[in-house]
């Protein structure tokens, strides 16, 4: 196995080898802006790297630009931000967001993320994995995983899985990366379908058959110790880790899957697809094969890109321990929202986040189940916090709350992640990192507003006993509004023009009530 080693001034060695013309075309091809985004891809790599920190409001004055030096040699297809030096302007602690580091790729664009244990993997076109020390992304070495693009990365604990759009094999790897390591070491544990089992049972009555064709997304469940891995080709495949051997293949969906989901506390799993519907699966019990359990629709039957599920403590009186809730987001972009029935276990539809002008490609979720990181084609990332569950009068609706906008990349957001932010960590705040088809890699820390901070931040006026009041509903576009008997309260700290879109971030069930309500 070969590593890469730190070199100074955080400029890292690889092989000089270019990525192969015409094997891969970006999912989505996109322009840049004229205002800002003119410049050509040969320009862009002459220049030096910058490390920019910016900030959800625009009156703080934060956007502050720190020139690197040169790069030496042109070896190397990474440059990073020199986070170890002394920075003039630091961040202003009453940002909602800054920008934490950032990675740029000169060549190839970057597919996948995975953190475990404070190591951030990146996959790109180049057919090696890199590693980062997070939340800094600092060079940890790079793992050689073969040639091709690696389309779909998948992490948990000390196990590393891969997907590879060249022969659609996933591998597994067992990473070591101890803090006293410079760079990460890595060995090959298994090979999914094993080779071997191609060519010694020719006449087995079940052959373990790959994928057809590009593996879009893997899940770790590691209660059951099985890995779930999804396909172009319209199937759902689950491995069990101990021997490699393939336990249940299935015909998920009538278009390609591009988003799966688990849920570790039951074992169901959730697949998204380009046919517009989400699915619920669970495994029979004392058996490995899997049934179907519900189909979920929105009103338009829109591609689903990308899954996600959230966890929480469930409300004073209830019937459920933790609270879960599924969000999907899809090419309208939309964000649909359901939760789980807490006596039959079946998802409910709570809301949608309206927000994105463009289609929503990946979501994150974070700070114990209350926050969701999306992001979309239109270049941008909102961060959306839930506010709590309205069941008065049948079925129930959720508040959300869009904290930030963040406007850091040139190209589509094509992935997110959210943790390994140990080694810096920042009460009521979170580590969030992404990668855009503008080839670079971004780590963000971003504050998360409680409704404590709020209320103070409303100079101290008193929104009474009503519970409607007190919550503060931010429209996701416009400026934050708190409702407080008619009367309309503007957040001094949030400016309009930092928001695109008048569109709010509120369920069509939760607008019926409140309407009924005014009318009473």
């Amino acid at each position: 196995m070969d590593f890469g080693r730190r070199k100074s001034f955080s400029f890292f060695e690889e092989d000089r080898k270019s990525s192969r013309p015409g094997a891969h075309t970006p999912v989505h091809q996109y322009h840049s802006r004229a205002g800002g985004g003119g410049r050509s891809p040969a320009r862009e790599a002459a220049e030096p790297a910058r490390l920019s920190m910016s900030s959800a409001v625009p009156g703080l004055g934060l956007g502050v630009e720190v020139p690197l030096p040169p790069m030496q040699g042109g070896c190397s297809p990474w440059v990073q931000s020199p986070l170890h030096g002394r920075l003039r302007f630091p961040p202003s602690p009453a940002a909602i967001y800054h920008c934490l580091a950032a990675l740029h790729r000169l060549e190839g664009d970057v597919h996948a993320l995975a953190v475990a244990r404070g190591v951030l993997f990146t996959a790109s076109d180049s057919g090696r994995v890199r590693a980062w020390a997070a939340p800094g992304c600092f060079n940890r070495g790079y793992l050689d995983v073969g040639r091709g693009r690696v389309p779909a990365l998948a992490a948990c604990g000390s196990t590393l899985v891969t997907s590879h759009a060249r022969d659609h094999h996933v591998r597994v790897w067992t990473v070591c990366a101890a803090v006293v390591c410079d760079h990460v070491r890595a060995k090959k544990a298994a090979t999914l379908p094993a080779r071997s089992s191609l060519l010694l049972h020719p006449f087995a009555k079940r052959r373990p058959h790959p994928h057809r064709d590009t593996v879009s997304c893997l899940v770790l469940h590691a209660v059951a110790g099985l890995l779930y891995t999804a396909s172009h080709d319209h199937t759902v495949k689950a491995w069990r880790l101990s021997d490699g051997s393939c336990v249940d293949s299935f015909v998920a969906h009538d278009g390609p899957v591009n988003a799966m989901a688990v849920n570790e506390a039951d074992g169901c799993i959730f697949t998204g697809s380009a046919d517009g519907t989400v699915k619920m699966w669970r495994r029979v019990y004392g058996g490995t094969a899997h049934a179907l359990i519900i189909v979920l629709r929105s009103s338009e039957l829109s591609p689903v890109n990308a899954l996600t599920l959230c966890h929480a403590a469930a409300t004073p009186g209830s019937v459920a321990t933790r609270r879960c809730f599924l969000y999907a987001g899809s090419s309208d972009g939309y964000v649909n929202a359901w939760e789980k029935e807490a006596t039959v276990g079946r998802p409910t539809h709570v809301g949608y986040l309206k927000g994105h002008r463009l289609a929503v490609l990946c979501l994150a979720s974070g700070c114990g189940g209350r926050v969701v990181v999306s992001g979309s084609e239109d270049a941008t990332m909102r961060v959306w916090r839930r506010e709590g569950i309205n069941s008065k009068g049948g079925g129930g609706s959720a508040a959300h709350t869009c904290l930030a906008v963040i406007e850091g990349h040139r190209g589509p957001v094509r992935c997110l992640a959210v943790g390994g932010g140990e080694a810096g960590e920042v009460e009521g705040s979170m580590v969030v990192y992404s990668a855009g088809l503008d080839k670079s890699v971004k780590v963000w820390r971003v504050r998360v507003v409680g409704k404590e901070d709020d209320e103070e931040d409303d100079d101290g006026e008193d929104c009474g006993d009503d519970p409607e009041a007190a919550a503060e509903i931010l429209m996701a576009g416009e400026i934050g509004k708190a409702f407080d008997d008619g009367e309309t309260h503007v957040r001094d700290d949030v400016e309009e023009d930092e928001f695109v879109a008048p569109t709010p971030v509120l369920s069509p069930v939760w607008v019926e009530k409140r309407r009924h309500t005014s009318r009473g």
